[in-house]
């Protein structure tokens, strides 16, 4: 990733020639604004300050991370409290991090027997110190966490001589709930004749019990959680270098399984960092230039069952800390920096292909993807106790291949480039279980846009990127009669413009850049939804590997909604201190 050691690359694609062949590859953000010891955060719910008070901490990891490239990860055992023994109602990480000197941003994992528990990326220290926390809801791997002498492992590769200074210090605990034990929900009814602010402080900050994106069937945390990742050695996650390159595991799946979700976790790091803006291959020849950042701006990360697509996900486009101008991200990084999207896929049509008790293999790659993208998933299985077998059919599947159309022109290094995309599909099947047999449907689409133009022999850029998908899901019985329902839209919009004004040897770069983040889930029995969007403005000066100036500021807007909570806070930033900051629980809008 090091997404500050790969700017000038981001910059060099897109200007003059002159300019291509004299950037170095990194360069280092000094200390702007000020010398004081600063906290950095990433706007969420709950905020930590309504959280509950737990019933039981337990710290599960304390480790410096200095000179850790080429070395294997951090490893330590871990097991559940015995204080505070499960089950729990709730589970929470509470990830903090420290660090002060010069360095880059890193990405970092965190897995439990080899199955991911979070995904995160590092701020850039400045020589006064920063420090961060990150909270992440984890009551899903609930199996997982009851269990001991399990594999705790965390991957920060980092870089510490006399230039990179920064040792990133982390600390990882564990947050159990126990006041409010985990039940199923009561009747629909019931709950949607409740009022908003009616149920335990408790229950509400969990949300509703399902996982995400999850029927409300099987509304308790998976028995069984599987990985699909490597073999450890560098982390648990597959390098992918280029669309070829499909990371693989074979996997059997328990034959009394009756329910199915992976969990598919992506990154993208080095040429595909910056994806959404990457031109055509001819563009990068014509103009001879220096750069590995092609292959066009689109990107689909998909998942195979023995070669078979059963999914796919075109993935959130999270900017890490040095990218785009990195005086945007001091002290409120972007959307997803600290917290890294998983995406749910329910394969549970699919248990008539893989319930005979063999052998699978499990892939999973991207389209168009080049290096490199850093790819894994969990399975997460519901098992019928009351069966050692259960029956399923061959799935009824309409999966045709993404439709992919590109256009463009150039004269130099001015010209536009376009791609749109679509999909539509549909997949069924059913499950015979001790409870009846149930059939699950889901259909699902997306539209993807993309525009890229360069102006001004190439020093001055625009990118404008939508994308919206859409999902719906339904379980019925033996009689025909609806069990489950679900509805998820999501959007990710994107507008980056850039100009570059050559100064000698230095260069300035304005930047306007916002990105969004909106998702809605509508259940037979529940309502959620998030809006989160921000708008960022700055300059940098630059002379070799050095900013020796700038200025940046950013404006979010965070809110969240359910059937019984609102919350929204919008926030402002400039120059490295937060200079509005402003929260509400108080619900304005319904869902």
């Amino acid at each position: 990733m090091d997404t500050f050691l790969y700017l000038l690359l981001f910059l060099s694609l897109f200007f003059t020639p002159l300019l291509s062949h004299s950037q170095p590859n990194r360069f280092l953000k000094p200390l702007l604004h000020g010398n004081r010891h600063q906290e950095y955060i990433e706007l969420s719910y709950p905020p930590p300050s309504h959280e509950p008070t737990p019933s039981c901490s337990h710290q599960i990891l304390h480790h410096s991370f200095a000179n850790t490239m080429d070395s294997p990860p951090y490893t330590t055992l871990y097991s559940p409290p015995s204080h505070c023994p499960p089950p729990w109602s709730r589970a929470v990480i509470h990830f903090h991090a420290k660090s002060k000197g010069n360095q880059y941003d890193r990405i970092a994992a965190l897995w439990l027997a080899g199955a991911e528990l979070l995904r995160t990326s590092t701020a850039e220290p400045t020589d006064s110190g920063i420090f961060w926390d990150v909270r992440k809801d984890v009551t899903r791997f609930s199996s997982l966490l009851s269990s001991s002498n399990l594999d705790l492992t965390m991957m920060l590769e980092n870089i510490v001589n006399r230039e990179f200074t920064g040792v990133y210090h982390v600390t990882v605990t564990l947050l159990f709930y126990n006041e409010v034990p985990f039940n199923p929900p009561p009747p629909c009814p019931e709950r949607l004749n409740s009022n908003r602010g009616s149920i335990s402080r408790s229950r509400s900050l969990m949300g509703e019990p399902t996982v995400t994106g999850s029927s409300e069937l099987y509304d308790s945390p998976a028995d069984l959680i599987i990985p699909i990742s490597d073999d450890g050695e560098r982390g648990f996650w597959f390098r992918v270098e280029d669309d070829r390159d499909v990371g693989s595991r074979k996997i059997q799946i328990p034959m009394n399984t009756q329910r199915v979700v992976l969990e598919l976790c992506v990154s993208f790091h080095g040429n595909d960092e910056f994806w959404y803006s990457n031109p055509p291959n001819a563009y990068i020849t014509a103009n001879g230039l220096a750069t590995g950042r092609g292959n066009g701006a689109y990107r689909e990360v998909y998942v195979t069952i023995d070669g078979d697509v059963v999914g796919w996900e075109v993935p959130f486009p999270v900017i890490f800390t040095g990218g785009i101008n990195p005086l945007f991200w001091e002290p409120v990084v972007a959307i997803g920096a600290f917290n890294l999207p998983s995406y749910d896929i329910d394969l549970t049509p699919f248990l008539g292909k893989i319930l005979d008790g063999k052998d699978h293999v499990f892939g999973i790659g991207v389209v168009k993807g080049i290096s490199f993208w850093l790819v894994n998933a969990n399975l997460h299985l519901w098992l019928d106790h009351e069966s050692t077998v259960v029956q399923a059919n061959e799935v009824t599947h309409h999966s045709p291949e993404t439709s992919v159309e590109r256009q463009g022109e150039f004269t130099g290094l001015d010209g536009h480039f376009g791609v749109v995309a679509e999909k539509e599909t549909q997949v069924s099947g059913w499950v015979s279980t001790s409870k009846g047999n149930f059939t699950t449907v889901i259909s699902q689409g997306f539209a993807f846009s993309n525009v890229i133009k360069f102006q001004h022999n190439g020093t001055n850029k625009m990118v404008k990127q939508k994308f919206k998908a859409k999902k719906k899901m339904k379980v019925m019985n033996e009689k025909g009669e609806l069990v489950s329902r679900l509805r998820v839209r999501r959007k990710y919009p994107l507008r980056f413009i850039s100009v570059t004004e050559p100064l000698n040897e230095r260069y300035k770069l304005y930047t306007n850049f916002s990105h969004g983040f909106e998702e809605k889930y509508v259940g037979r029995c529940f309502m959620k939804s998030v809006s989160n969007a921000q708008d960022s403005n700055g300059w940098i000066e630059v002379q070799g590997h050095d900013v020796l100036s700038g200025e940046a500021s950013t404006k979010q807007n965070y809110s969240y909604a359910d059937m019984f909570n609102c919350y929204s806070r919008d926030v402002a930033a400039a120059n490295g201190r937060v200079f509005y900051d402003d929260s509400s629980f108080l619900c304005e809008n319904s869902l």
